[in-house]
């Protein structure tokens, strides 16, 4: 090679690695490897393997049923902590699930009904300790609003009670089929930006709603945005009742500074506990004792006495509103289903054992099924609150759900009579102050530091709910999210890599300053799976580097010789991809130019070299481990200078 006024780059001994091919796999192989990532990522079969057939069958009965599997452990001292644990969830859930069934425009037993049957399912089929069961604010809303769009509560309530517990029937339906078709990732296209923003939008149209409650008005709107609730408030000032107010007002002061202590004082949870159903008790007997409820403080009236009537036979699975049913069923199932396992696993963490997701979709899922045949409407694991409370009672199993269901048990049979005077406007108190910790402004403004297209969808989530509706502004937020994720797929992120200077190291040119490119080489990075929906994006944006390369100050240096493409970030590519390369390869051959491929991993290096009939991309001078290695091997064949820090 001629050296007569320059110079070539040094090898140094640089030793060249050779790019090893993938181990064999044959089709079966690789699809087995592929659906047990997809559908069995914890693989749930793997403390049955080495186990005798008696031990199989132990260990697959505690499988289905969790509770075989700390029940014969279960002790006396367990149980006292249960007891007082469920004993708290009990005068939170009284309240709560009356208040919850009013939310969603059904009759208030129906709200008790769900804190009965729902917690005793979930106690045998359920993997969390601390998760409280019962109806929650946003599911309770969305099924109210949703229903009530097509229905009306109040001149046919006969028939909203028949589609809601439809909806729940086809909420559970959907639940435990995620569970059993292991298909639980679905739900993870409900993104944190977006259950953010909806729970702030969701938790702002509830506390507006109970301006009907807090202010004594009779003719309220039915719609669900904020200017129509906000114009049906103020033009029916005539409504409002001075008495009612003043009771809200007060006891809603009461509620949110026994939040505001517990939220201080951990310890003193059961402060925040016991206030809903003590502020029951007394603005129950004020109203008795006062007759409040003849001048202007409305009441709940009469509720009937006794367990869960049967309502299988209530259910409409054919007929005109079928879709409705369906479609309300699918919504409020994800949204139950979401907040349930994020709340399960949340305590699961502090306490160090694990919540099995797939599990815990069948058992919310069959407990809605079956609470879809005993009077009950949709239940979940309880928001954030009322677990908390539990874990901090000292939950120890999920027989606090089963003391729970027991205490509710007893207040249907005996203790009904006693609500005949609780005011309305203690429930609503009781909603806002509920709903109020679902705004999370901290959480938002983390969203906006880290990344703010995310912080666009939880704006368009809480926007969409409080101006539009519940359903549609989830709808919204859902919908962007699914955009981002197709533009990061179909605009792959491309950068262009320097050489830091004494080091064989290429980073980014952009992103560190002291880089330098190499002449004679345009090195580039891509940085997403290669498929069909981004070759075309790919094969512009290359061609524009190497235009940039040839029309830029790199052309003074040396004219481009080698495209070298490092694809150690490409976990995956289609025949879409692999047709990119062999186009890129002519369009290159016909400037003189050469193309290089660093570091092709897994089935992208298996599925190049299928395609390579004619081994022209996976010869020895188009192939490299290493981008300093392809530099430093092809540098030779380049006769003019280049900079001996590469």
């Amino acid at each position: 090679m001629e050296q007569n006024d320059t110079t070539t780059i040094e090898m140094s001994a640089m030793e060249i690695h050779k790019v090893a091919p993938p181990p064999h796999k044959t089709t079966l192989q690789k699809l087995k490897t592929r659906l047990k990532e997809t559908f069995f990522p914890d693989d749930p079969l793997r403390q049955f393997k080495g186990q005798p057939l008696k031990k199989k069958l132990i260990l697959g009965a505690q499988y289905v049923f969790p509770i075989l599997e700390w029940g014969p452990n279960y002790s006396l001292k367990l149980l006292k902590s249960d007891i007082v644990s469920g004993l708290t969830i009990a005068s939170l859930a009284i309240p709560q699930g009356i208040s919850y069934a009013k939310l969603a425009n059904l009759p208030p037993i129906v709200g008790l009904y769900s804190s009965f049957v729902p917690p005793l399912v979930y106690a045998v089929l359920g993997s969390s300790r601390d998760l409280a069961v019962g109806p929650v604010s946003i599911a309770s809303l969305v099924l109210g609003s949703m229903l009530r769009e097509v229905v009306s509560p109040t001149k046919d309530p006969i028939l909203f009670l028949q589609l809601a517990f439809s909806s729940t029937f086809f909420a559970g339906l959907f639940q435990a089929s995620l569970g059993f078709l292991r298909l639980g990732f679905i739900i993870d296209f409900l993104s944190k930006a977006t259950l953010i923003g909806f729970m702030a939008g969701a938790a702002i149209i509830v506390s507006l709603q109970q301006l009907k409650s807090l202010l004594g008005i009779t003719n309220f709107t039915k719609q669900m945005g904020i200017i129509p609730v906000l114009s049906s408030v103020f033009h029916r000032t005539n409504e409002w009742s001075w008495q009612t107010i003043l009771m809200g007002f007060c006891f809603l002061v009461f509620l949110l500074l026994t939040r505001h202590i517990s939220i201080r004082k951990p310890k003193l949870f059961w402060i925040s506990a016991g206030a809903p159903l003590l502020s029951v008790i007394i603005s129950t007997l004020l109203v008795f004792a006062l007759k409040a409820q003849k001048h202007g403080i409305s009441v709940i009236g009469e509720l009937q006495k006794g367990l869960n009537p049967v309502s299988w036979n209530m259910l409409h699975l054919h007929g005109s509103y079928l879709v409705l049913v369906i479609k309300t069923g699918i919504v409020t199932g994800i949204l139950s289903l979401t907040e349930g396992i994020a709340v399960g696993r949340t305590f699961a963490a502090l306490k160090n054992y694990q919540v099995d997701g797939n599990k815990e979709m069948i058992a919310i899922g069959l407990m809605n099924i079956v609470g879809s045949s005993t009077s009950c409407y949709v239940t979940t694991g309880t928001s954030f609150s009322r677990s908390a409370v539990n874990h901090n009672a000292g939950s120890k199993t999920a027989v606090s759900n089963i003391v729970m269901a027991v205490t509710i048990m007893v207040t249907l049979l005996f203790l009904m009579p006693l609500f005949k005077y609780t005011p309305n406007v203690i429930l609503g108190a009781i909603i806002v102050t509920a709903v109020i910790g679902l705004i999370d402004i901290s959480a938002a403004y983390q969203i906006w530091k880290i990344d703010k297209f995310d912080f666009i969808v939880l704006l368009c989530a809480f926007f969409g709910v409080i101006f539009i509706s519940v359903q549609n502004g989830l709808a919204i937020a859902v919908g962007i999210s699914i955009f981002k994720v197709l533009l990061q797929i179909t605009r792959p992120k491309t950068v262009l890599l320097g050489n830091i200077p004494g080091t064989r190291i290429y980073r980014n040119l952009d992103h560190y300053k002291e880089a330098l490119s190499v002449p004679g080489f345009l090195i580039l990075s891509i940085e997403a799976p290669i498929n069909f929906a981004n070759t075309t994006y790919l094969k512009e944006r290359i061609s524009r580097w190497m235009e940039e390369y040839e029309s830029g100050e790199t052309k003074k240096q040396s004219e481009l010789r080698y495209v070298v493409l490092d694809l150690s970030a490409v976990s995956a590519i289609d025949t879409s991809g692999i047709s990119l390369f062999k186009d890129l390869r002519m369009v290159l051959e016909k400037k003189s130019l050469e193309l290089v491929l660093v570091n092709p991993i897994g089935e992208v290096l298996e599925k190049l070299q299928r395609a390579d009939d004619t081994k022209d991309m996976m010869g020895p001078d188009c192939l490299f481990l290493t981008v300093g290695e392809a530099v430093a091997s092809l540098s030779t064949t380049i006769k003019y200078q280049i900079p001996t820090h590469v």
